[in-house]
Order: C-alpha cells, then sequence, then structure tokens
C-alpha cells in the first residue's frame, strides 16, 4: 500500500480532537483575515490580528499531522492520544491569550508593560513548555511507527525529530537584550524582555502578513522552519510518490528513501543556516556574500547527494 492510498484508507481513524482542532483553526485563520479587513489597526507596525493569524495556519498544520502520526503508531496509540490532547488543550489555552492580547491592542509575547501583561507573557511562556515537553515525548513515540513506504518512514522520523528542536529554538527570544539589561542596571524597568529581532528592537519594516524583518536578523524564521520540519518532510516523501509515474528511477522505494534521507540531512543545514543569519543580525532578504556561498555550499552539498542516490546502480535496504 502506498503512502497516498495509505493517508486515504486511515483517514477515519485519525486522532479525532487533533483533527477537529486542525479544521476549527482552518476557519480561525479565515475569521482573522477578515478581522484584518475590518480592524485596521497596527503593532509594532504590523496588523494586529496578522499574528493570530500567523498561529492559525501554523496550529492547523501542526495538529493536522499529529492527528495522522497518532493514527500510525502500532504501540502506545493511548498514551500518545493523551499526549495529543494534551497538546490541543495547551496551544488553545495559549491562542485564547493571544487573541485576548490582540482585541486589546496589546502584545503578547515580550510584553512586561504592565503586571498583566506580564503575567500572561509568563503564562504563555509556561505553556510552551508544557507543549515542548509533549511534543518531545511523542517524538519518542513516533519511533515506533510503522509506515509500509520506507521514503515516508524515515520523512515521519526526521520531521518528528527536527520539530522539536525548531520549537526549542524559541528559547533565544525569551533572553534579554543589552538594552533592556542596561535598563534594569538602571534601575528601570522594560516594557519589552527578550526579542525576536536581532540587531534592532522588534517591529520596523517586515515582509508582508509573515512579519519577518527586512532589516535585521529574525529568530521566528528558523523557528517556523524547523517546528514545520514536520510537515515538509513527509510531504518530499509524498512529491517523490507522485513523481515516480514519470520518473521509472524513483519507483524504487529505497532510492526514494535515500533521496528524503538527503532532504532531511539538507532541511538541517538550511535550519542552521536561517539560526545563524538571524544571530548575525542580517536579513533574510539581505544576505551577505558569506551567507550566499554557506548557501551555495548547501545546496550543491544535497544536489551532489541526490544524484549520487539516483545514479547508485544497485540498492539495498535502509531499514
Amino acid at each position: 500500500m502506498t503512502i497516498l492510498a495509505d493517508l486515504r484508507s486511515r483517514t477515519h481513524t485519525w486522532h479525532r480532537p487533533s483533527a477537529l482542532a486542525a479544521a476549527g483553526l482552518g476557519v480561525v485563520a479565515v475569521l482573522c483575515v477578515a478581522a484584518m479587513l475590518l480592524d485596521q489597526r497596527t503593532l509594532g507596525g504590523a496588523p494586529i490580528w496578522a499574528k493570530p493569524f500567523k498561529f492559525a495556519v501554523s496550529g492547523a498544520l501542526y495538529f493536522a499531522t499529529w492527528s495522522w502520526l497518532v493514527s500510525l503508531l502500532p504501540r502506545f496509540r493511548r498514551t500518545a492520544s493523551w499526549l495529543t490532547n494534551l497538546l490541543v488543550l495547551i496551544f488553545a489555552a495559549e491562542y485564547v491569550l493571544l487573541v485576548f492580547q490582540a482585541a486589546r491592542g496589546h502584545a503578547s509575547h515580550f510584553n512586561n508593560a504592565t503586571p498583566q501583561d506580564a503575567l500572561i507573557y509568563n503564562v504563555m511562556g509556561k505553556m510552551i513548555m508544557g507543549l515542548w515537553a509533549a511534543t518531545l515525548v511523542l517524538t519518542v513515540l513516533v519511533m515506533f511507527t510503522k509506515v509500509p513506504d520506507r521514503a515516508s518512514f524515515w520523512a515521519v522520523r526526521t520531521g518528528a525529530a527536527l520539530s522539536p528542536a525548531g520549537i526549542s529554538l524559541g528559547i533565544l527570544m525569551t533572553s534579554p537584550t543589552a538594552r533592556q539589561l542596561a535598563q534594569w542596571k538602571a534601575g528601570g524597568t522594560p516594557d519589552v524582555v527578550g526579542a525576536h529581532t536581532v540587531g534592532l528592537a522588534n517591529g520596523g519594516p517586515g515582509l508582508p502578513i509573515l512579519g519577518w524583518s527586512t532589516v535585521a536578523g529574525d529568530l521566528r524564521i528558523p523557528h517556523f522552519a524547523g517546528m514545520h520540519a514536520l510537515q515538509a518532510l513527509p510531504l518530499l516523501a509524498i512529491a517523490l510518490l507522485a513523481l515516480a509515474s514519470r520518473f521509472p528511477r524513483l519507483r524504487d522505494d529505497v532510492v526514494r528513501a535515500r533521496l528524503v534521507l538527503v532532504g532531511a540531512a539538507g532541511y538541517a543545514g538550511l535550519l542552521a543556516l536561517l539560526t545563524w543569519q538571524a544571530l548575525r543580525a542580517q536579513s533574510i532578504v539581505h544576505p551577505d556574500a558569506t551567507t550566499l556561498g554557506a548557501f551555495a555550499l548547501l545546496v550543491a552539498a544535497v544536489g551532489l547527494g541526490a544524484l549520487a542516490v539516483v545514479r547508485a546502480p544497485g540498492q539495498k535496504a535502509v531499514r
């Protein structure tokens, strides 16, 4: 059974609460678009409802993927189901706080302006720690997942391993900046603690909707990329399977599996490159020669690896 047929046959066994959460967040994302059209307020130069929109889309992808993965588990499914329920509850509670802050015109993250704002940010931080811990345990359980297609087998595992790493990058945003520390040393209390922008204060020019800085480094980029490895790598496996009808070499599931492993290595390299670029206070749209050179080397390595896999005369099982 191919992964495409497996996806269709297993839909009715997907984890229902997370599937409903994914569908609900999809609806919420549409409502956020309407809110952006009706409510013209901005915060830090971005539409006030842009962050709820981004979180809704991200959450929908996240829960749709976990709903599917839980259905694949041959063991520990009850434990995984309970943990996924916990993920849904944590995310829902955090999202309510995020929307509450947006409706008030207040920042939900890094906000230390008032005791209430600081409390909300602190509670959201604790929720993220819980979400990360539950995701990590689920990742371990996913290692027991049986997927008939070898490419999908490795796509699920590598994607699940990279996803907690991407979530962990959020920790880099929580440390006070030098300017904030200086305010504390001077006896003041900064209104903002932590930052996702490196090199400048949060806010300023950014990409449409995404808001990622176009003038400085932005840690949200590797955070987002890493977290969604859980979707990107299985999609790579599905794409390779879809191309197999046109390219006979891809009909060998071992060839596809090795290409997925090359892709996973490249994705990990891209995640490291994006983090390095952001920490150097460099905008994603204005890479310097060093960043471009590193990216070119990464692309070349992935391309050569893929070429070697496709041209290899014989294939052996990779599991």
